[in-house]
């Protein structure tokens, strides 16, 4: 008697009393709760009281038939397997009962034991899919929304990112460090065709050539010194997935050809291997550097930039639309607060503005870093600007005007000045400056300052 069914409630319904004994006493001697009903009402009245994990009905009763009786029992709980037993067997009836809402429709007679391994079988389905939904829920109530704010940008990278979602092409996507590049590809993976796949996450930044070949690619035994045991690689753990590669801009030169071969053809070599092997993987693909320029000094290969890039988004940097900050750090704070498992805060309208007007360079990963500092230094419920420690500016060595300045360092050194006076507050020094915000924006992009 299997453990995992011990103690699960079935009802058993058919007008037959001998038959139904027969049955009670075979689920109870293997471990279920056995309720019983000879007609429909009182099927339908037991369904409601006991709440069963599962249901046997005959399809012919005194006061009716299952095709009038499961879809009023899959009102009361639709999540609860139902099984017909029927005398009357035909294809179109089984068809029928199918679309009603049943389980699965069986001819009879049939065995105790039979029936049992049936009942068995769809309770396991059951549960699965259960634990499916449940996994799905909890993996939707994690994720982060990367369309926050109501910006014009973010709605047009919103309006983007759903069109293309639900194909299988490669997405190329482009923006500042910190903007939440890994998140959208998430999101991608989430609302694709393959969201019930793996997604595998690697980030190129740093790796070696021979260890970034042996993460994607895997190896077989003997490859090289250490490798006493083959390894299977990123690209078959994600087979029919989705694969994402951040920083593709920091993908050695060698190893960028066999890349083009699994997004060209699927196919790809194991180190130290002789033979192809085939993998189905949607490439999802980022970087923060300017690919057109590595491709212009031979760091990065163009055709596969141009097999990545099928379809390019552009995920906008923070100072491009200060008005989404508010919303952003407000559903920041209270995720961290759960995750930190303290009482919620708030920011204060001062406190909102001060955020809303920093340069942010490192972005959404900045600002949750600023945030979560002044979480874990105090305790107050109501943050200040004065809770939150920026990111410390470097400092400039060249204090004093020097007469053989470029007019473009002139500049840098004047908005610098003044833009550190105002404590890096974009609207105070726009107004100093005798500028327009957006332009103050541009020019400290175009200047690298941050």
């Amino acid at each position: 008697m299997s453990s995992q069914f011990q103690g699960r409630k079935i009802l058993l319904v058919d007008d037959d009393a001998k038959l139904r004994r027969i049955f009670a006493a075979h689920f109870s001697a293997n471990g279920f709760f056995v309720e019983e009903a000879d007609s429909s009402a009182a099927a339908h009245r037991s369904f409601a009281a006991v709440q069963p994990d599962v249901a046997v009905l005959d399809f012919r009763l005194t006061d009716g038939t299952a095709l009038e009786l499961v879809p009023k029992l899959k009102d009361l709980e639709s999540s609860v397997p139902l099984i017909v037993l029927t005398g009357f067997g035909s294809m179109e009836l089984g068809v029928a009962l199918i679309k009603s809402g049943a389980e699965q429709c069986l001819a009879k007679p049939i065995e105790p034991s039979e029936l049992l391994l049936v009942v068995q079988k769809a309770l396991l389905n059951s549960r699965n899919q259960q634990k499916q939904l449940a996994t799905t829920a909890l993996r939707k109530r994690g994720s982060v929304n990367p369309f926050l704010g109501s910006s014009a940008t973010i709605r047009r990278l919103e309006e983007t990112a759903q069109k293309i979602a639900k194909s299988h092409s490669p997405v190329l996507i482009q923006g500042e460090t910190g903007t939440g590049k890994g998140v959208l590809a998430n999101w991608f993976h989430e609302n694709g065709p393959r969201a019930e796949e793996p997604f595998i996450d690697l980030n190129c930044a740093g790796l070696s050539p021979e260890f970034l070949e042996s993460e994607l690619f895997g190896y077989e035994k003997g490859a090289y010194t250490g490798a006493v045991n083959p390894k299977p690689g990123l690209l078959e753990v994600g087979h029919r997935g989705t694969v994402f590669l951040d920083e593709i801009g920091d993908v050695d030169g060698n190893v960028q050809p066999k890349l083009l071969k699994v997004v060209e053809e699927k196919r790809f070599r194991r180190m130290g291997d002789v033979r192809d092997r085939f993998v189905d993987v949607r490439l999802l693909a980022a970087t923060h550097q300017d690919l057109r320029q590595l491709i212009e000094t031979k760091k990065f290969r163009s055709d596969l930039y141009f097999r990545i890039s099928t379809v390019p988004v552009g995920i906008p940097s923070l100072r491009e639309r200060p008005e989404d900050i508010p919303v952003i750090a407000n559903s920041m704070l209270q995720r961290i607060c759960i995750d930190m498992a303290r009482p919620m805060a708030e920011l204060s309208p001062k406190s909102m503005q001060r955020l809303a007007t920093y340069y942010w360079p490192g972005n959404i990963r900045e600002l949750r870093n600023v945030l979560e500092r002044a979480l874990l230094l105090t305790d107050k419920r109501v943050l200040e600007p004065g809770d939150f420690a920026f990111e410390p500016k470097a400092q400039r060595t060249d204090h004093a005007y020097n007469s053989q300045w470029t007019l473009e360092e002139l500049e840098r050194f004047h908005i610098e000045r003044v833009y550190g006076e105002e404590e890096q507050n974009v609207e105070k020094t726009a107004k100093r400056l005798r500028i327009a915000k957006s332009t103050l924006y541009q020019k400290l992009k175009a200047l690298k300052i941050s």
